[in-house]
């Protein structure tokens, strides 16, 4: 009996320095940089969060940090895993989208240690720090591209949700149109989802059925009913957006706007390792070459030579930091 409630007391204390040596309940390794993902949508989506995934995948890679990440987009989810990734210990949290914003002010001064960032972000408060991208630079040029190709002079414009940066991108999509065209149409519309399909081929089919041949769509997984819509058309073409999207449907997608979040998310991630990580809102856009338009090579002559000279005019003045997206003539319908 004695032997045995020795040998059980060994075996308890055996675990318990165990543990306390590896420093967290996950298993990351003593002083191992630890980062999460909180994504509203899957990362299967092509487009936003799979981008922020990519985004994770090369800290880890670049860092070796240790990764996690989960998909939530309700309010009570979102402060409940930023809580739950305070609490073990993460050094960074990114919240990706504006949705995350005001869960992570709320949850930041419980977890001074942990540093909360998001993209999308208006804000910076003690350790949460916004991220903010000039997705409006390259939505300009995409509107400069749609208006050039157009026929019908008729194109779209199609979001998940009415979120404040997606629809000032639309704006700057409308204003690059009317200066290539200051006669087209632009048509307006937002889903309510960023994840029915369904629902977003509807809204394309709508837009086509207005006289849209070409369609930005800006709507994470939802977005990919506006390729179908295209494809089975055979008339209309689609600018993605977040991601490089041609693979999706190449013969379809002119080009897309592209958000390098693996660029971003590293650059933070390394300065968190670093301690460097100060107050404020951070911005990445053309300058930075993180926003920034990408062509489909198989579909770009359908750009005239006139429009491409134009289109990398206004590239080199966003480098160069001289660009201001101008209002568009008249508001987008």
């Amino acid at each position: 009996m004695a032997r045995a409630l020795a040998l059980a007391v060994f075996n308890t204390l055996f675990l318990f320095v165990g543990c306390a040596g590896n420093g967290d309940r996950s298993g990351a390794q003593q002083g191992q940089l630890k980062v999460a993902l909180i994504t509203p949508g899957p990362i299967s989506d092509q487009a936003w969060n799979g981008g922020a995934y990519k985004g994770l995948l090369a800290i880890r890679d670049s860092l070796g940090a240790k990764i996690s990440n989960i998909e939530t987009d309700t309010p009570s989810g979102i402060e409940e895993s930023f809580r739950q990734y305070g609490a073990e210990g993460y050094d960074l949290v990114f919240g990706h989208g504006s949705e995350f914003q005001d869960p992570a002010v709320r949850v930041g001064p419980s977890f001074p240690k942990t540093t909360f960032a998001v993209t999308s972000g208006n804000q910076a408060k003690g350790n949460v720090v916004g991220i903010a991208f000039a997705f409006d630079e390259g939505s300009y040029v995409a509107g400069m591209i749609a208006a050039a190709v157009t026929k019908s002079k008729t194109i779209g414009c199609i979001g998940g949700t009415e979120l404040p940066p997606v629809k000032t991108s639309f704006d700057a999509f409308a204003a690059g149109a009317r200066a290539i065209d200051p006669a087209v149409r632009v048509l307006t519309g937002y889903i309510g989802s960023w994840n029915d399909v369904t629902a977003g081929k509807e809204h394309a089919l709508a837009q086509i059925g207005r006289g849209a041949d070409v369609i930005f769509g800006n709507a994470d997984a939802a977005g990919l009913g506006i390729f179908q819509a295209a494809r089975e058309n055979g008339h209309v073409m689609v600018i993605g957006a977040n991601s490089d999207q041609t693979s999706v449907a190449p013969e379809v997608v002119l080009g897309s706007v592209v958000i390098d979040l693996p660029r971003a998310m590293l650059s933070i991630a390394r300065d968190v390792a670093a301690h460097k990580v100060g107050q404020g809102l951070l911005t990445f856009g053309a300058k930075t070459d993180v926003v920034r338009w990408v062509y489909n090579p198989a579909l770009q002559t359908r750009v005239s030579a006139r429009v491409r000279a134009r289109v990398d005019s206004v590239v080199a003045s966003q480098h160069a930091g001289t660009f201001t997206v101008p209002p568009a003539v008249m508001p987008a319908k």
